[in-house]
Formats: C-alpha cells, structure tokens, sequence
C-alpha cells in the first residue's frame, strides 16, 4: 500500500504539529493564529469537547452540540492554521515524522496535547463491564443506557428484578463521580415521579463508591465532608474506604465481600495517559505521563513539547506534577506561546520557565449546593453554586453555546425539569468499508 500524506501545502515557515484540541492543544493552536508558523492540529474528532459537563449531557441536561465546538469554525479566517481529523499512532524522532491511521506528516515541532483516558487499572473485564464518561459519545450512551433501563423496568413485575435495572453505581469520588451522583439523586427526586410514574423513585439506589476516606480528594477535607453531607441528604449512599474488585452477572463485587445489584456501573476511579509508540519508556512517570522540563519540553527531545494531562512536570510546589485539570492545560499551552512569540525555537536558553498559578477548584453537588477553593478561603452552598455557574460560562467556547447552557440552566432552576430525555440510537445501512483512499 503507498504511504499516504495529510495532503498539507509545502511551506517554508517551520511547522508545528499539535496533537490533540482538548484545554491545551486548541489554546495554544488559536494564541499561534498569524504568527510565522505552519500548525496543523489534528484530533480523532473534528470538535472541542468542554469535558467539565459531560455529566449534564449524561443526565439529559444539555445537548451535546451545546457543550461542543466545531475546530473549522474556531480557524476558519487562520491561513497558517490547518486542521486534520486523524489519531496519532506513533512518531518517528529521527525521521522527524508522525504517523497517523490517516497518513503521515513530517514536523519541526510537535506539542503533544493529546490528555486522559479513564484508568482502570489494567483489569479488562471491568474495563468491558463497565460505563466510562470521557468523551460526548460515551455521555450519550449513558443517557442512553439510563433511560432504555427506566423503560425496560416499566415492564418487570418482580422488584428484585427490577433493582438491577434502577440502581446505580458509582466508583470514584472525584468531581465527575460526585457531580453525576448529585445529578442522578435530583433526577430521582424530580424527574422519575413525573416521567415514569408507575415507578416507585424510592426503588432507585445511587451508589458512590471512593477507595478512599474523603470525597474530592485534593481539595480541603472539610469540602470533602460537606460534599459527602450533600449527597447523603439527597439520598445517595456513600461508601467510603470501599473498593470494587469484580463486576459478575449484574453484581458489583466489592473487597470487603459484600455484593451491589446494578446492572449500569459507571467507571471515575482516576484517569492515565495513552502511551505514545516511538517514545522510549524513559519518558514516561506514573500513569504514562510523559516527563518535561520547566519549560514544557520532552526531556530526551528538544522538538517535542508536551503540554497539559500527558505532562509530568516536577516543581517544589508540585513533586507529583500539576493536577490533571483544566487550568493548568490552558496556563501551560499559553505559557509555551509567549516564549515562542518572545524568543522563538533558536533561543530557548531564553525562555522563561513555567509556573502554574492555581486559581481554585471546585464542584456542584446540585441545586444550589457546590464547594469551592481558593487560594485563601473557600466557599460552599449557594453562592459557590453560583461561581461555579460562572466560571464553567465563561470557560465554554462560542457565545451560542453559553446561551444556550445558560437558558437550559434557568429553565432548569425554575421548572425542575430537563426537557431533553431522548434514547438516540445510532443507526445506518451503509456496509463498514476501508476508509483508504
């Protein structure tokens, strides 16, 4: 077979690949608009993703349109910016070449942007038994799933049978695992009464299941407690220092031998990093992180720049490297911009090394109930809801989108409904073809 190209246009300005459009590829691509530099950024879809409410498109609160963000239409008045929907499959250091499953492209810099996958610990069968929620399809089959069950319980007389269609469980009390839970806990209490009304809502049991003896783990411990009061009020069973171990025949299998029936689990116990195929394994730290310098360069490679999740960088303030969050994606990705633009690649001694500043974290448990940090005091109930409305607002790429989230959220808040409870199924009759060309 010839070895295929991405069809680019031959330039003489040095081109910079960027892997990946999640927080930090697509900052740092948009900052490069116009600057003297050919970027190609590519990624297996042809969107951004705004992974922070993967949970509300789960939950029937938002479409998925409304969270995403199409890449051509970000670039569309860029000539220097060109986008490639493609994966990555390996690189080649030496030849200076990126092999993907669409074809190959050669490069002066690549800025490895290509974040987290759900880590599941190397055990494949939960792996394959379980719900994961790190991309808008896998959000969309759990929408899917949660209320194909609803409907299929309507039509089980037995209530033992039923619970393993109903119930649900979480494992993994980060933010996704307590957001979902509280979502879950206020579709119990608002939706199921009016929507499935031969269902009797205190059937369902929602499970959040945390390995450890804190939920939100990073984040104040008193937080952690409130959260955990949050969702215990809501009705949601909190099983601290508790561990899933194997998933059986609708049975989740826990360390301690107690057994859950539930048919959906849904899988938040961390996340790690895809390794890249070339790369030798001295580049790599816990979770297939890949380790940089301070200035966000491979260690082993001066032409390969790794920002955001996929980034280990070491600090006094940081020894186990930033948090695999937002902020320091887009920090890192507008940081590594500002040396370029100052210094360029000929002058990198020059460059100043990257320090993150941390602006806070937080979560939503539900309706007027959140827990915020910031660097100097922290928030809960009410007005931390509030912040964390704003911030994820302004966060949201496209005046559209934030309009549209935000009528969603205030019919929400007023109706107590979410008018978006559709079972889309995918659905086509073309045979599967070789998509060579």
């Amino acid at each position: 077979m010839l070895e295929l190209t991405l069809n680019l246009p031959e330039t003489d300005l040095p081109r910079i690949v960027v892997i990946g459009a999640g927080f930090a590829g697509l900052t740092f691509a948009r900052k490069m608009i116009g600057k003297p530099y050919q970027v190609v950024l590519f990624d297996k879809n042809n969107f951004h993703q705004f992974q922070p409410l993967f949970y509300q498109v789960a939950m029937a609160g938002l479409e998925p349109s409304s969270i995403s963000f199409p890449l051509r239409k970000t670039f569309q008045k860029a000539k220097n910016v060109f986008i490639r929907v493609a994966e990555m499959e390996s690189i080649d250091q030496e030849k200076k070449v990126i092999c993907t499953n669409q074809g190959n492209v050669t490069y002066d810099y690549v800025v490895i942007a290509t974040g987290a996958v759900t880590n599941y610990f190397g055990n494949e069968k939960i792996k394959q038994s379980t719900l994961g929620l790190k991309s808008v399809g896998e959000a969309l089959n759990l929408r899917n799933e949660i209320l194909n069950d609803f409907e299929r319980a309507l039509q089980v007389p037995s209530y033992d049978k039923r619970q393993a269609l109903i119930d649900i469980v979480i494992v993994g009390g980060g933010a996704t695992g307590v957001e979902l839970a509280g979502s879950l806990a206020e579709l119990k209490k608002y939706i199921l009464p009016k929507d499935y009304n031969e269902l009797d809502a205190k059937e369902v049991d929602i499970y959040l299941v945390q390995g450890g003896d804190q939920l939100l783990l990073g984040l104040d411990p008193k937080l952690g407690k409130i959260a955990e009061d949050y969702l215990r009020k809501m009705g949601v069973r909190v099983l601290l220092n508790a561990r899933v171990v194997d998933i059986q025949d609708n049975f989740v299998m826990m360390k301690d031998g107690s057994t859950i029936e539930a048919r959906k689990v849904i899988w938040a116990a961390g996340v790690t990093c895809q390794e890249v195929t070339g790369l030798p394994k001295e580049n790599y730290h816990r979770k297939n992180r890949l380790i940089v310098n301070q200035i966000n360069q491979l260690l082993t490679d001066q032409s390969i720049f790794v920002l955001g999740d996929a980034a280990f960088m070491e600090s006094e303030d940081y020894p186990n490297g930033h948090p695999q969050v937002a902020q320091p994606a887009i920090q890192q990705a507008k940081h590594l911009v500002k040396n370029i633009k100052k210094h360029g690649f000929e002058n990198m001694g020059n460059w100043k090394p990257f320090k993150y500043n941390d602006l806070g974290s937080m979560a939503t448990v539900g309706r007027n109930k959140a827990v915020v940090q910031l660097p100097k005091f922290n928030l809960r109930g009410f007005f931390a809801w509030i912040i964390w409305l704003g911030v994820h607002l302004y966060a949201l790429i496209g005046v559209k989108n934030r309009l549209i989230v935000m009528f969603n959220w205030i019919w929400n808040y007023f109706t107590y409904d979410q008018s978006l409870r559709l079972i889309i199924k995918p659905q086509s009759n073309k045979k599967e073809t070789d998509n060579t060309i």
